[in-house]
């Protein structure tokens, strides 16, 4: 690196210093490029080395007016981004620690006590997404499903037509279907409404 790029990085710290996004944004310029390079060597993902190099501009950005005025930028920036590949290489192995776990799990306990954990599971799921519907879509689709009333019951009770009623528990099922698509179940519930 030659005395006049220092000389640059230094002044382009002690602007960052100060908040000033120009200078940030001219960091960014010079080592965004560098940077993702050297994680995608380590890394061998693209969306991976992406988010590590994102996430170390995040956090230069926010930690700007505290950086040493001195230090190298450069050097700064590897090791931000060694340290960072490095956390998610052991996230990845402790996650990979906790599927073989579960994986023991599932071979030691049976099928119906999965199938419980599922079904909760599955029910906290869609209670979620019902609970994001809009308020009038919310209480036509908690009458079918909670009180398993019919069409005509709904709309009775709500003095509203049943074509509305059919209309909001088939939008309903159209917002939630796609959310639970992962949930196999979850689309043959949905399928029966």
């Amino acid at each position: 690196m030659s005395a006049e790029r220092v000389l640059i990085d230094h002044e382009l710290v002690a602007l960052l210093k100060e908040g000033n996004r120009e200078a940030f944004a001219r960091i960014y310029q010079r080592y965004w490029t560098v940077m993702y390079m050297h994680a995608l060597k380590m890394l061998k993902s693209e969306d991976d080395a992406r988010d590590i190099v994102q996430e170390i501009f995040t956090s230069l950005w926010l930690k700007g007016q505290s950086i040493d005025p001195d230090v190298n930028l450069a050097g700064y920036l590897f090791v931000s981004t060694k340290n960072k590949v490095f956390d998610l290489i052991a996230s990845k192995r402790v996650r990979l620690d906790y599927l073989g776990s579960l994986s023991s799990f599932t071979e030691a306990y049976s099928n119906q006590t999965l199938a419980r954990i599922e079904e909760k599971e599955l029910l906290q799921a869609l209670q979620h997404e019902i609970e994001q519907l809009p308020a009038k879509m919310k209480q036509v689709f908690e009458m079918r499903i909670n009180e398993h009333l019919t069409y005509i019951e709904i709309a009775d009770k709500l003095n509203i037509s049943d074509k509305t009623v059919k209309k909001q528990i088939s939008n309903a099922i159209g917002i939630i279907r796609p959310k639970l698509q992962h949930l196999s179940i979850a689309i043959i519930l949905l399928s029966k409404l």
